[in-house]
């Protein structure tokens, strides 16, 4: 089993930045893919951003730009810089761990942060 604890989120104006951070823990070899995503009220889960073991990274169209995603494999962290935040980014904002190798299943959630942007 893989534990993923978030932390970061908050209360921020527009314009304003934040810090999220998001470590797995547990008995396992390496993890292929760590990302961000959000959910807003009565919407579907959607990416914000996503990097793999070596580097590669991915963003959402709305957050490119603004948003920054970097790991560090030694520490089995993953963060997401945030900057020029926009009420529009409101939601609870999840990590996720997939391709874990060592375990099954090999994919895994976090228990959410709320990221709250007031205009």
């Amino acid at each position: 089993q893989v534990q993923l604890v978030e932390s970061g989120g908050g209360l921020v104006q527009a314009g304003g930045s934040l810090r999220l951070s998001c470590t797995a823990s547990g008995s396992f070899f390496s993890i292929g893919a760590m990302g961000w995503y959000r959910q807003h009220p009565g919407i579907q889960r959607e990416l914000v951003a996503t990097i793999t073991l070596y580097g590669s990274t991915n963003y959402a169209d709305s957050v490119r730009g603004r948003f920054t995603i970097s790991r560090d494999n030694a520490k089995n962290t993953v963060y997401l810089q945030m900057n020029s935040l926009e009420p529009e980014d409101t939601a609870v904002y999840y990590c996720n761990a997939a391709g874990v190798l060592g375990v099954w299943p090999n994919d895994y959630w976090g228990q959410g942060t709320q990221v709250t942007v007031s205009s």
